[in-house]
């Protein structure tokens, strides 16, 4: 494998686990909000955006050539298949339509895993923010439940009252 798949292969790598570690159910999403919060990530935030469209464009490419690669061994295959020329010809042409579809498969997975671990860090988020506003928001529900209660038991007890004395000039 040359240095580039090598390079993407380890990227791919990477990404699973950084996936499979965000999946973890004992770690809340509430700690990792306090991890995505440190100064660090502030710092790396602004050159976030820039870096993560540098590497999609990069796999895009990388994925491209590799359909490219695959599409011109695969074509090969037929016409070398006939000619008898080199007896290693079939073989060889094989192996590099091996190595192409792996290639494929290496920058397409890294592509997609890249597109679902940015999904995943931002659904992450969204979820540590509601759980935090549901925290808040559960006690103000809650004051605002006893006032509704006691405003209307005074609103009952003034058409009581008011029964009561229409009541009383009637008799």
């Amino acid at each position: 494998m040359t240095l580039q798949w090598t390079a993407v292969a380890t990227f791919l790598y990477a990404e699973i686990g950084l996936i499979l570690i965000f999946c973890l159910p004992f770690i809340p999403p509430q700690r990792w909000q306090k991890i995505f919060s440190f100064n660090v990530w502030g710092k790396i935030a602004t050159f976030w955006n820039k870096a993560f469209l540098t590497i999609i464009i990069l796999l895009i490419v990388l994925f491209l050539d590799a359909v490219r690669e695959v599409r011109k061994y695969s074509s090969v295959h037929t016409i070398e298949k006939s000619s008898t020329s080199r007896p290693d010809a079939y073989e060889h042409t094989q192996m590099k339509l091996f190595r192409s579809q792996r290639n494929l498969y290496i920058s397409g997975f890294s592509l997609f895993f890249w597109l679902v671990l940015r999904r995943l860090v931002t659904l992450i988020t969204q979820l540590a923010k509601e759980l935090s506003n549901k925290g808040v928001l559960k006690p103000q529900a809650e004051n605002t439940n006893k006032a509704a209660k006691k405003f209307l038991e005074e609103n009952e007890k003034l058409k009581q009252f008011l029964l009561a004395k229409v009541h009383c000039r009637k008799l």
